[in-house]
């Protein structure tokens, strides 16, 4: 007996030098290295170790004092980590360009960073609220002991941290997000203390900044509660203390997460919509510009705006040239720019709906283009798809309906043949035009009507008119 041959298909392409897929974590460490190469980065870095090490030192003061206030401002502490991470992600979005799958770059990462950032520390200010409230109904003593010296150690590392390294993400948003309450409020006294002493202007105007301003709120807080139980053994403001500490982190961190939160929404900044408005108005008073619309413009990160815009021009303008000038007027507010410039198509051969007429003779001299079925409405022109007015004249063009209502198309042939010497070739009368369908109600015969019939000749040779009989 013969031996029996399996044969087996093989599906798919061989790939002979396959590159190993590298996991999740080898891809982090690989762009790890990457911005670590930076000389930039290093003092970043070299401030995340140190966080790292004090926020350490600061929870176990926490649990040896039973302190939930101390707690809240250590995670102040824990937020300046959160703040270093996003700048290292600033350094690296940097040194990224844009690639196919991301055509607009990776500006939107340290938009998500700030705003998991805020969220995150508006989530431990609940934490704490929370925490706060289950202490009012028992209060558990507490030792004072490391609680002033950690307050005064969390307090010179967030200001060192915040005044040594230049954040650029949560530096823009705490400038272009609204004014938290807390803000408000010290700016009213900040008003009244530069009245009197004017040198403090450049410190505490217009407003100051927000996370220095929380940290020493929160100090000041922390001072309070140490000074009052140190007299009076009063342990429940420490819990006063906390819940201050946490609704002014909660108000300080909502207006950055709300305005991240837009950005990553693809929101138009409020303050650029009236400048946009300008630039549109002067884009559509350029020459050879006839209409601007579908215009679309949203923040791609921060303080970079991205749009898209079609521009409709004039059949013999240059597109190179009004391209050149819409991109430059729009490009002082919109870095990445997407114009779409077409044509105005006003120009539209006529169009015979119905059975073919009886002086179009010889089908070789016409161009026939099939159409889709008729769809006979009660006000609609048979010319155009747009609904036909008695006291206007037919509209010379439609958008984008060319021809919608129309079942066959003929065309006169612009290379006939030669017609002979002394040939009349007769126009079309306009009652035979109302008997086709192409009559126009409440025009007058006095008033022209545009087709491309005019000049078809009614019979080779002859002078014969419609419906007389052929030799």
């Amino acid at each position: 007996m013969r031996p029996v041959v399996e044969k087996v298909n093989v599906l798919g392409t061989i790939h002979l030098f396959r590159k190993p897929q590298r996991s999740f974590f080898g891809k982090i460490l690989q762009e790890f290295r990457l911005v670590a190469a930076d000389r930039r980065s290093w003092k970043i870095l070299l401030f995340g170790a140190i966080n790292l090490t004090c926020t350490g030192f600061l929870l176990m003061w926490c649990s040896s004092t039973n302190s939930i206030a101390l707690t809240a401002y250590t995670y102040l502490t824990i937020f300046d980590l959160f703040s270093l991470m996003t700048c290292l992600i600033s350094y690296w979005v940097m040194m990224r360009k844009p690639s196919p799958v991301y055509s607009f770059g990776f500006e939107r990462l340290e938009v998500l960073a700030v705003f998991a950032s805020t969220v995150l520390a508006q989530l431990g200010a609940l934490f704490i609220l929370k925490e706060s409230a289950e202490r009012f109904l028992e209060q558990p003593e507490i030792h004072t002991g490391r609680l002033l010296v950690g307050t005064f150690v969390a307090l010179s590392f967030n200001l060192f941290t915040m005044l040594s390294v230049r954040n650029k993400p949560f530096a823009y948003v705490s400038e272009a997000a609204s004014t938290s309450w807390l803000q408000e409020h010290v700016a009213d006294l900040s008003r009244s203390l530069c009245g009197i002493i004017p040198g403090l202007s450049s410190i505490f105007l217009p407003r100051m900044n927000p996370f220095v301003l929380i940290d020493l709120a929160g100090a000041f807080a922390l001072c309070i509660t140490y000074m009052l139980i140190e007299i009076n053994n009063y342990f429940a403001v420490d819990t006063a203390s906390a819940i201050a500490i946490a609704l002014m982190t909660f108000g300080t961190m909502y207006p950055m997460s709300v305005y991240s939160g837009k950005v990553l929404l693809q929101t138009t900044p409020p303050h650029v919509i009236g400048q946009l408005d300008k630039l549109i108005r002067e884009v559509s008073t350029l020459d050879g510009v006839l209409e601007v619309r579908n215009e679309h413009f949203w923040t791609l990160g921060f303080g970079s705006l991205a749009g898209s815009v079609h521009v409709r021009i004039r059949r013999d303008a240059n597109e190179q040239m009004v391209l050149a000038h819409v991109t430059n007027r729009l490009y002082t507010l919109v870095s990445t720019l997407t114009v779409q410039i077409f044509k105005d198509d006003w120009i539209r051969p006529a169009l015979l709906s119905g059975p073919v007429a009886a002086n179009v003779l010889n089908f070789s001299d016409h161009h026939i283009i099939p159409m889709p079925p008729l769809k006979v409405t009660d006000d609609s022109n048979p010319v155009t798809s747009t609904p036909a007015k008695p006291s206007s004249p037919p509209p010379e063009f439609s958008f984008n309906t060319p021809g919608k209502n129309v079942s066959p198309v003929i065309l006169l042939n612009t290379q006939t043949k030669p017609y002979g010497l002394g040939l009349n070739h007769g126009h079309t009368p306009y009652s035979s035009m109302l008997n086709q369908g192409l009559g126009v109600p409440g025009i007058g015969a006095s008033q022209g009507f545009r087709t491309g019939f005019t000049n078809i000749p009614s019979r080779y040779g002859t002078n014969n008119r419609i419906g007389q009989p052929r030799p």
